[in-house]
């Protein structure tokens, strides 16, 4: 999952980005308005989080303008204004939740879980895709009941397919939605780590529940299982 944080405290929201990678997401930053419209428009993220008071263009701002042509990312007001107003005019503008400062982290990786989860048709803590489990609370997966040593780049692709299951995920997508801005398309570093995460998973099942589609991408479940 790619998210992007929006705020122009910058140590905390480096604090944040760090935090979320420690969880498995790959994040990316914007320090004012201007910098977070131009990444919005040209990059694609499964959640933005953004706060309001920012230097260049006001967050609310950004929010009207990006719902005009997308109604489809989650956004995530973190905001200092916490008066009922303010919500209320956030969720109206847009906003898929709204947690006001001080937070507590915690409130924050739960409530960036369930609104990265509201894009699929799992609303569990633990994904599952045949005999393989995912827990994105505890950031470990299973095969057959057995823990599986996973990287967490390769946690990040495992769970991408597990919530696209059935259908084809080209590694264009994976590099929209698990890699952050500084990878290089041409790179060979996403077959590595799924040529890795298929080889574990294969060890740990017998099997190889990922195929790859020719011209299409890499499937798991559904009738890629």
């Amino acid at each position: 999952m790619r998210l992007l944080v929006v705020e122009d405290e910058k140590a905390l929201c480096e604090s944040i980005a760090k935090g979320l990678r420690l969880d498995g997401y790959e994040v990316d930053t914007a320090f004012d308005g201007e910098e977070a419209v131009e990444v919005i428009s040209t990059d694609s993220y499964d959640l933005i989080i953004l706060d309001l008071n920012l230097p260049g263009m006001d967050g609310l701002d950004i929010l009207k303008n990006m719902r005009e042509n997308d109604n489809e990312t989650n956004v995530l007001i973190l905001s200092a204004r916490g008066g009922l107003n303010d919500k209320i005019e956030g969720l109206d503008s847009g906003a898929n939740d709204y947690l006001c400062k001080p937070f507590h982290f915690e409130e924050l990786e739960a409530r960036v879980r369930s609104l990265t989860r509201r894009r699929t048709v799992q609303n569990n803590i633990v994904l599952e895709c045949g005999e393989i489990s995912l827990n994105t609370k505890t950031r470990t997966a299973f095969a057959k009941g057995e823990e599986i040593a996973l990287t967490r780049k390769e946690l990040a692709i495992l769970e991408y397919l597990i919530l696209h299951q059935g259908r084809p995920v080209s590694q264009e997508e994976l590099i929209e939605h698990v890699w952050d801005g500084s990878v290089d398309s041409f790179s060979n570093s996403i077959r590595v780590h799924i040529s890795a995460l298929r080889k574990k998973i294969r060890t740990a099942l017998g099997k190889d529940p990922i195929t790859n589609r020719v011209g299409q991408g890499y499937v798991i479940g559904g009738n890629g299982e």
